[in-house]
Parts: structure tokens; sequence; C-alpha cells
């Protein structure tokens, strides 16, 4: 006979349903709240409805934000000469976890999404260089080349982050892209 507590399935099936968690993750995480952790299951469930309450989309660039401006963009200190542009808001979080950029940031998720009066207005700012903060791959080098052309018109000088070998990594796990654009883009010593 096959014990099933549907409300337990239910949470199991939910939580299997994020990025990156596996059905025995999801049983050991469902295990602990509903077994031993009531209060920091509670704690995470009100967590997560104040985020979806409260996070949206900040209105100049896209980040995550809980007001009309994110941080970023309502911080008069950042350089705005300076506009990274990245795929998801959850990139500026790395970015600036590192603490080395003080530019601003546009997120574009994709070219179909790509809401060009928006980015624009940003150039028209006084943005003098895009930097392009994508991961590496054939789709984003397309989206590199049709922003470019969109904004053509402006004298910008157009970067890209650094691409190739990870510190620590041994050649053998790097794949033939990280390494072939390490090589063509390798530095003086």
């Amino acid at each position: 006979m096959k014990i099933k507590v549907e409300s337990f399935e239910n949470l199991v099936n939910a939580l299997e349903s994020l990025p990156s968690v596996g059905k025995k993750s999801a049983q050991r995480m469902a295990y602990h709240m509903v077994m031993e952790d009531h209060f920091g299951a509670l704690k995470i469930a009100h967590a997560i409805e104040k985020a979806i309450q409260s996070v949206r989309r900040c209105e100049r660039c896209g980040a995550m934000s809980e007001d009309e401006l994110c941080p970023v963009c309502s911080d008069l200190a950042r350089d705005h000469t300076k506009l990274c542009i990245v795929e998801h808001a959850k990139d500026i979080l790395q970015i600036e976890a590192g603490g080395d950029y003080d530019g601003t940031y546009f997120v574009v998720e994709s070219a179909e999404h790509l809401d060009g009066s928006r980015l624009t207005e940003r150039i028209e700012e006084g943005v003098e260089e895009v930097i392009f903060a994508f991961t590496p791959s054939i789709a984003t080098d397309a989206m590199i080349l049709f922003i470019e052309e969109k904004l053509a018109g402006y004298d910008l000088v157009f970067t890209k982050i650094a691409q190739g070998v990870p510190t620590g990594v041994s050649l053998e796990n790097i794949d033939m892209l990280s390494l072939s654009r390490a090589l063509q883009e390798r530095v003086k010593v």
C-alpha cells in the first residue's frame, strides 16, 4: 500500500518547481518545515508573501526594487555615464556583491522584450559607455549586435565583460567556447 499525504506532496511539488531543486531536496525541505520547524516554515511563507507583494521592477532600469526607482537609479553618487546592460535583474545583485562597479544598469531579458525607447532615453541622459554583462553564447552575441545597431546614432563606447578561464578551474574542465575566447582575448603580462 502506497502512503500518500496529499498536503505534504503538494508542498514537495511546489518546492520542486523551484530552479535547481530536485525531488529529494524538495522532500527534505518539506519534511523539515512540516515536522521539525513550524516557526521557520511560517517565517519563510511570510517572507515569500511579503516579497511578492513588495518587490517590483524599477521603472528606469528594470532591476528589483521596492520603490518606483531602485537604490542604484536613485543614487546620485553613481557614475551615470556608464550603463551596464544585463539579461536578468538578478545579475545586478551579483555584480553589486563584487563592489567594483559604480555605474548604472539596464535589464534586457530578450531582443523581443527590448524597450528601445526606454533604452534610448537612458542613453540620452549622458551615457558614454555601454557595458554588456551577458552570459556568453551565440544568442547573447546576436543581442549585443542588435543593441549596438539600435544605438548606432549615439557617440558611445561599447564594451563587454571579460570572458575566459575562471580562477581555480583546470583547463580540462572548461568548455571549448570559453577556452577559445580566453585565448582570443588574452592580455599582456
